[in-house]
């Protein structure tokens, strides 16, 4: 159900706003309200705060984050962590700064340097993988290259199907080099040509433009090993390898080092650092006097007394907390708490997709997790469907934990899925009159009838348009609570008046009908007589016409009967159809595809005639929506 809500004044000396804030953003109690909407112009006592902070924690936040991702993770000492965050809870903004900006300056060269120097040789080493891959694939073609002074060896790489190419840089290169140059090629692998170009030096410049402009990869070798034979460069590669890897190790030891002393402090800064640049984006909705800051907010009730003690504790009698009165018009404004039992959540989660209810509204969030799952598996009503919809709703729910969305809906089909077995039971199906032929079960003798759908049309209808009857009374009444909570007097006369005239018809109807004794018609006709001036006095001429409108919402209960009856034929059909089959496999497979339609129309259908009839039969008898949610000032949950 909705929870009551209380407006509260904040105030206490500016120096502690910065704590304040921090104790209310761990609380996660209060929903903040932005002052400015109650200074009034001129107002030279309160003003809008401007505090410029969140800056200075951004930058910081940035540099301790860039530490903390260039250490290697090491396992979290909570104790450790714990200690370090309750005292850099106390600290106040300009310590906890110098304190982050210490070890800044302590580590940020440091890591960044070893960062630099690990990236370079970690490219280094990649650049030797590439060069040693290559020079094995070319090494059968050193016999062919001439070793001439002056001359320099470059090597690319060409795509096959860009072989086309090699002949353009060959005699490119006559011109260029005035026929001064070898070239050699060979596959390297199924996709790739390898060519290596032995060219005087003098036309270094030229040649390296030349394969540049057509887009193949040159395989630059570095200064110190050209002119070297292939044996010699691949010795080299490995020596340098062996280098890399030894300084790298070097480099990950020094790391680690800093990790072991500084990892823990890191990421309890990081932490903090975070909330406190959180906290920053909200200092401009406060106000300010020369020495205290004013802060306003909803708390729920519930939460109030908590909400105080933590700041009391904190800060003694320096920080004051004051209940505001507030109208009852403004209560309107007021954000809209649920807190329902868990299983009413996924009910509530319906309501808030569609419009959450107004402060003063009546929640109709328990009334849907009461009369949805019953709609639910009155429509339904097989013990096999219902069984078959709770295990494909566990499997979901269990699969995709994180979706909190499905997680609602498989909890909705989860509870529904009760009355479904339940009414199964009382109507002998599973799989329609499978169950029952197999002699399994056999459709319950009540109230003088026996509950086979197919043979109990009539009673059936008069069940669902009865539910109807009593879901839009009870609408209607809560329509007229609130109405009184508004002091809406007219609104009032309107829901009585309807509950009335409906009343009136139903015994009209039944008089009518001799179903009832001939007095009741002569009392529903004065009924109705009552009734029609109260509706015009509180919804005018026009809420006359209302009244065909609720007996056209009660007579949609109907629905009830029909999408359950249909449900009912196609079972029935899908074992006519599996049986008269001379093919044992043939008739199951139908069957089976049948039946397997039958639940997927079992799941859709009935859950939104379900939630058609509160939304529209029900819902609009006395719920309008369009309230705020509370939104607490806090930090979100992770993970």
């Amino acid at each position: 159900m909705l929870q009551k809500m209380k407006k509260v004044q904040v105030l206490g000396p500016k120096k502690d706003l910065q704590s304040v804030v921090d104790v209310l953003y761990h609380t996660g109690t209060v929903q903040l309200e932005d002052i400015s909407r109650t200074i009034r112009p001129g107002d030279t006592l309160l003003r809008k705060m401007e505090i410029e902070k969140g800056g200075d924690i951004a930058n910081t936040l940035v540099k301790i984050g860039g530490i903390f991702l260039a250490l290697p993770k090491i396992k979290y000492d909570t104790l450790k962590q714990e200690q370090i965050y309750e005292e850099l809870q106390k600290t106040s903004h300009h310590d906890l700064l110098a304190r982050a900006n210490h070890v800044i300056e302590e580590l940020e060269s440091t890591t960044k340097d070893l960062a630099i120097k690990k990236s370079d040789l970690e490219f280094t080493l990649g650049a030797m993988g590439r060069y040693e891959k290559i020079i094995k694939k070319i090494q059968p073609l050193e016999s062919q290259l001439p070793v001439l002074e002056g001359f320099e060896v470059t090597v690319i790489l060409i795509q096959r199907e860009f072989r086309e190419v090699l002949d353009f840089i060959r005699n490119a290169l006559v011109e260029i080099t005035k026929k001064q140059f070898e070239i050699i090629s060979a596959d390297i692998d199924e996709t790739t040509i390898a060519a290596v170009i032995v060219f005087n030096k003098r036309y270094a410049e030229a040649v390296h433009s030349l394969i540049f402009s057509q887009n193949v990869n040159e395989v630059r070798l570095p200064s110190e090993f050209v002119g070297k034979p292939f044996n010699e460069i691949l010795q080299l590669i490995s020596i340098k390898r062996t280098k890399s890897i030894d300084e790298m190790a070097t480099i990950d030891e020094n790391l680690v080092k800093l990790s072991t002393e500084w990892y823990q402090e890191l990421a309890v800064l990081k932490k903090v650092l975070e909330d406190r640049n959180e906290e920053a984006g909200v200092f401009g909705k406060f106000g300010q006097t020369e020495y205290t800051f004013v802060i306003l907010g909803w708390i729920p009730q519930k939460y109030l007394e908590s909400t105080k003690k933590a700041l009391k504790n904190a800060f003694g009698n320096r920080v004051i907390v004051n209940e505001l009165e507030v109208s009852p018009e403004k209560m309107d404004e007021a954000p809209t708490f649920y807190d329902n039992p868990a299983i009413v959540k996924p009910f509530e989660f319906l309501m808030q997709m569609v419009s959450p209810p107004q402060y003063r509204e009546i929640d109709p969030s328990p009334l849907l997790a009461i009369f949805f799952p019953i709609f639910f598996g009155l429509m339904v009503g097989d013990i096999a469907y219902g069984l078959i919809i709770l295990g494909i709703a566990l499997i979901v729910k269990n699969k995709y934990k994180m979706e909190i969305w499905l997680q609602h809906l498989m909890n909705i089909l989860i509870i529904s899925s009760v009355p479904t077995i339940f009414f199964g039971f009382l109507f002998g199906e599973f799989f329609g009159n499978f169950g029952e032929h197999m002699g399994w079960i056999h459709p319950i003798h009540f109230l003088g009838i026996t509950w086979n759908r197919i043979e109990v049309l009539v009673p059936l209808l008069i069940l669902a348009i009865t539910i109807g009857v009593f879901h839009v009374f009870l609408g209607l009444s809560l329509g007229i609570l609130n109405a009184i909570t508004k002091k809406s007097k007219k609104h009032v006369m309107e829901k009585a008046g309807m509950i009335i005239a409906i009343t009136g018809l139903l015994l009209i109807i039944g008089g009518a009908a001799k179903v009832l004794p001939d007095i009741l018609l002569q009392t529903g006709v004065l009924l109705f007589v009552i009734a029609v001036p109260l509706i015009i006095y509180g919804g005018g001429f026009f809420g006359v016409f209302e009244i065909m409108s609720t007996v056209g919402n009660i007579l949609s209960y109907a629905r009830i009967m029909a999408i359950g009856m249909a449900s009912v034929v196609l079972a029935l059909v899908a074992n006519k159809l599996g049986g008269s089959t001379d093919v044992v496999l043939v008739g199951f497979l139908i069957a089976a595809l049948l039946h397997m339609l039958n639940i997927v129309l079992a799941v859709f259908s009935p859950f939104l005639h379900s939630f058609r009839l509160h939304m529209v039969e029900f819902n609009s008898k006395f719920y309008k929506g369009g309230g705020k949610m509370y939104k607490p000032f806090r930090k979100e949950k992770e993970g």
